[in-house]
């Protein structure tokens, strides 16, 4: 069976770590490598750019090296993964049995407010964006701003661009009105990467009954986030049985279109028991085939619904 995850750190984490050339076939202090991926069947990642804000004057460096660095990973190791541009390349690489890796920009400090630099970080390979981390920049206002507002008007222009250009846009992070804003702005469907259920865990990071509507309305997808605070109130309570109740919860509000996964790998400190790392990822099979969940429905889960994104939006 397919996996695709919608968000992991793992570029972030070891560019805050690099100190010469990088082994990504094992790395012990990350939740992601080579070795474990191709133990829990992972077929689609997502690599996220995350520049922590204390580099926000260097977003745009940050950024590239980040790039470049994700370039270095998949030119040494050519036999198992590889670089998606088109939507055609989750076949071709399928074929050819290797890892799919999208790059997504996680937050747009990196863009500096130019439209410019998005048409270039798409010539560079990135597939998909945030406009958001927590905090407000040039484009919008993130969920951890005191009474967030909506997309600025340069904002609406990148919506308008990544539309055009065919990115997938992200809404995780975002403030709710700027999220309301893109909901009336694409014409394409939208991904919450790496985001849970609000009625379930009370966190500013959570979607509501009516967003996780609105995302599936638009033939969008929510991934089902690890993170212990986002799971559970109380995060030592965190296990692999609250992951199944957010994927239980989202199915039950927005569908069996709208749930996949978006781990968040080497973006959290902690994890739930039972999911300690990529390789233990198939245990959501498992788990929600105990639940009763049909064979179809469980494959939607753990890859269909992000791919159809992915495919659907990319040119």
């Amino acid at each position: 069976m397919e996996i695709f995850d919608a968000h992991i750190d793992t570029l972030s984490k070891i560019h805050l770590r690099q100190t010469g050339e990088v082994n990504f076939e094992s790395l012990d202090f990350c939740h992601v490598d080579l070795k474990r991926m191709r133990q829990g069947g992972i077929t689609a990642q997502v690599f996220a750019i995350f520049i922590h804000p204390r580099f926000k004057n260097i977003a745009l460096e940050q950024a590239l090296s980040m790039v470049e660095l994700l370039w270095q990973l998949i030119d040494t190791h050519q036999d198992a993964i590889g670089l998606v541009k088109t939507a055609a390349d989750f076949d071709k690489l399928k074929k050819e049995n290797k890892i799919s890796a999208i790059l997504s920009l996680e937050g747009g400090e990196a863009l500096q407010g130019n439209i410019g630099l998005l048409r270039i970080f798409y010539e560079l390979g990135v597939r998909a964006l945030s406009l958001t981390w927590n905090h407000r920049n040039e484009l919008a206002d993130g969920v951890g701003e005191k009474e967030p507002g909506g997309l600025s008007d340069r904002g609406k222009e990148v919506i308008s661009e990544m539309d055009r250009l065919g990115m997938v846009i992200d809404v995780s992070h975002l403030g709710e009105k700027g999220f309301w804003d893109i909901i009336s702005l694409s014409k394409n469907p939208i991904i919450a990467s790496h985001s849970n259920a609000k009625a379930l865990c009370n966190h500013r990071r959570n979607l509501t009954d009516e967003q996780i509507k609105a995302i599936a309305d638009s033939g969008g997808v929510i991934g089902v986030n690890f993170l212990p605070e986002f799971l559970v109130d109380q995060r030592k309570n965190a296990t692999i049985e609250t992951v199944l109740d957010h994927i239980t919860y989202l199915i039950n509000i927005g569908g069996i279109d709208v749930v996949g996964l978006g781990s968040d790998f080497d973006g959290i400190d902690s994890t739930p028991q039972g999911l300690e790392d990529c390789a233990k990822v198939p245990a959501i099979i498992h788990g929600l085939e105990q639940r009763g969940f049909s064979g179809n429905v469980i494959e939607k889960i753990m890859a269909g619904n992000m791919l159809r994104v992915f495919k659907s939006v990319l040119k």
